[in-house]
């Protein structure tokens, strides 16, 4: 198993950002995004990184971007190291497959939360008012049931150690102006409904998603990741069965062991055994293996 990376340190760099997975580098008119082996749960980042886990990541939304462009642009510049600046190069090894040059964004200050099953928070909202984020569904779903329709559920954008809020669409017009949510919600369905076909024919449901999008001079893009197992849920289509939760391609894994233990999810997080590191790095191959149809992510 390889070693993960779990933190860069790029001293001649100026460092923006520690995210829950992401160091951020500004690089004066552009921004560089290094996807470390860090992996969170229940919005806490685990001492313990799962090898592969960034190149994974970038890997994985490299493909997306690719085929989404034609429904909308998004901020990726480069992602081979011999495109990058200069002052990037002594650090090449590292940077290889789990990182990309991007373009400089203000961020919309929500998440673009898309749903085509009822699963995790939606499913607890449903079982408590039969809504979410004030959308009425209808009666009698089961855990995991795929929804009529796909529906835009956003959330807050929280700092990293506090949780998203999931909010009404009304909610998001006062954060970001109708017109801006409005095209999002329209963006988010949209790029859901055309990853979910393509997933669907290689095995994968994509049960839920969330996407972020930010404000270039372009106008709004896609920024992040998309369509990752980090942001979304993947679940094996063999083995689907409404009724229940499901297996997962995705940290789901992850949060199922967390669960088992007398943990209350907050920092600090327990430390993870080899076994479930190595387990969950499977599922993040496997999802990567089935989408792109390359056998090796490095």
């Amino acid at each position: 198993m390889n070693q993960p990376l779990f933190k860069t340190e790029f001293e001649d760099m100026k460092l923006l950002k520690r995210g829950k997975v992401r160091d951020i580098y500004d690089l004066g008119d552009k921004i560089l995004l290094v996807a470390t082996d860090r992996i969170s749960a229940f919005d806490v980042v685990m001492p313990d990184a799962v090898p592969q886990k960034g190149a994974v990541l970038t890997q994985i939304s490299l493909f997306w971007f690719r085929l989404m462009e034609s429904i909308c642009p998004n901020h990726v510049l480069a992602s081979d190291v011999e495109q990058y600046p200069d002052i990037c190069k002594p650090y090449a090894e590292i940077l290889a497959k789990r990182s990309m040059l991007v373009k400089k964004t203000t961020p919309l200050p929500i998440e673009c939360v898309v749903r085509g099953y009822i699963s995790g928070s939606g499913w607890k909202s449903y079982q408590e008012s039969g809504q979410v984020c004030g959308i009425d569904l209808p009666e009698g779903l089961k855990e995991s049931e795929k929804l009529p329709e796909p529906i835009f559920t956003p959330s807050t954008k929280e700092e990293q150690g506090l949780h998203d809020v999931n909010i009404s669409f009304e909610e998001a017009v006062e954060k970001v102006g109708r017109e801006t949510a409005e095209r999002v919600k329209a963006l988010s369905i949209a790029i859901y409904k055309k990853g979910s076909e393509i997933a669907d024919e290689k095995g994968i449901i994509i049960a839920d998603t969330k996407f972020e999008f930010g404000l270039s001079d372009d106008g709004l893009i896609l920024i992040d990741e998309i369509l990752t197992p980090d942001s979304s849920r993947f679940w094996p289509k063999s083995d689907y069965k409404p009724g229940g939760s499901q297996k997962s391609f995705d940290k789901q894994y992850l949060r199922d062991y967390l669960l088992s233990l007398d943990w209350d999810k907050t920092p600090p997080a327990p430390s993870l055994p080899d076994n479930i590191i190595a387990a969950t790095r499977d599922k993040y191959l496997e999802a990567f293996r089935k989408l792109t149809g390359k056998t090796d992510v490095l």
